[in-house]
């Protein structure tokens, strides 16, 4: 079996050179020993090594006149089984990290200074995604939170938040998420409501730009500070975390759910994006504050105002802000 200490760099030789080699030496059925591309300064000299260790070929007999392939089904067996084993082993160890964790926080709660148990307690990074991931392993029946940004982060980052949203709907975490309608653009955000929403997530999207917030449980919010995002706020006060649900609440009522892609839903929240740009422009908000405000890049701001500009044939923002003012209000409701 290989040696567990160099699993990874002899995986990597089999990826960039390893499959190559064991392909020409099973379309031939053999290959000469005295071949020169896998002499010791030859180019396939480490994918062979590589090969061999693994036990994917062999001598031909007894001599070294040759290699033949070996069948890759009876080597995995050997190799990748022993290792998914492992791996359920880990999963469940950590899993068992987790619960006496848990416990120990709680017992911690009980005994920890008012500054770290009151109603407010500021967080700051990089201990913030630790103290809500924490949260979020706690949580025992409803978890609600409202996400600004328009994508979220992909790869590794993506597979972990889906990993960790599954597994608390599967503990029976009832979980709601709202973003702007902005984040329909993003593949990375529909692929993670893909996976909530068939887990048993709900997720709606809203026009409005809203701050982050996240409320465990109707117990404990977690909200930005006024200090920026670098610092978090867990507020446990009953009273101001039951204002944060209605609030919460309200913008849920209004949104629209994430997965219906009909014509009419769509020709909706393209008129929503079309009256928070009339807003926008009414209000004077500079470009940068109002693309943020629709939650979208200033590139993508700017083309709303483009088509604006083209729907009142107009050409300049200020004839445009003229025509828009002319037209009257209702026109932000059309």
């Amino acid at each position: 079996m290989i040696n567990e200490g160099h699993a990874p760099s002899t995986r990597a030789l089999l990826e960039s050179k390893g499959i190559e080699l064991f392909e020409l030496i099973a379309d031939r059925g053999e290959l000469p020993a005295s071949d020169p591309r896998i002499s010791q300064d030859g180019e396939f000299a480490d994918a062979l090594a590589a090969l061999e260790e693994l036990g994917l070929v062999r001598k031909a007999g007894d001599g070294d006149s040759s290699w033949v392939p070996v069948d890759p089904a009876t080597v995995q067996a050997q190799i990748v089984a022993p290792m998914t084993q492992e791996g359920i082993r880990l999963l469940q160890e950590s899993a068992e990290w987790a619960n006496n964790f848990t416990a120990l926080r709680s017992a911690w709660r009980r005994s920890a200074p008012d500054d770290e148990r009151g109603p407010f307690t500021y967080v700051h990074r990089p201990a913030i995604q630790p103290f809500v991931d924490s949260l979020a392993a706690e949580c025992e029946f409803e978890a609600l939170t409202a996400q600004p940004q328009n994508r979220r982060a992909g790869g590794d980052a993506l597979a972990e938040a889906i990993a960790k949203e599954q597994a608390m709907i599967k503990r029976g975490v009832t979980m709601r998420t709202l973003y702007q309608h902005a984040a329909r653009r993003s593949s990375e955000t529909r692929e993670y409501v893909s996976a909530v929403v068939a887990a048993g997530g709900e997720v709606r999207t809203l026009d409005e730009f809203f701050n982050r917030m996240l409320i465990f449980d109707r117990r404990i919010a977690v909200i930005p500070s006024p200090e920026g995002v670098d610092v978090a706020v867990a507020v446990r006060e009953p009273s101001v975390v039951a204002y944060l649900v209605d609030v919460f609440e309200r913008a849920w009522e209004r949104g629209r759910p994430f997965g219906h892609g009909d014509a009419s839903t769509l020709k909706d929240i393209a008129g929503e994006q079309r009256s928070m740009t009339l807003r926008m422009l009414i209000e004077g908000h500079s470009d940068p504050a109002a693309s943020k405000r629709l939650g979208v890049s200033p590139r993508t701001y700017a083309g709303y105002v483009a088509d604006l500009k083209e729907e009142f044939d107009v050409d300049t923002r200020f004839q445009l802000g003229y025509e828009i003012g002319r037209s009257g209000a209702s026109t932000i409701d059309d």
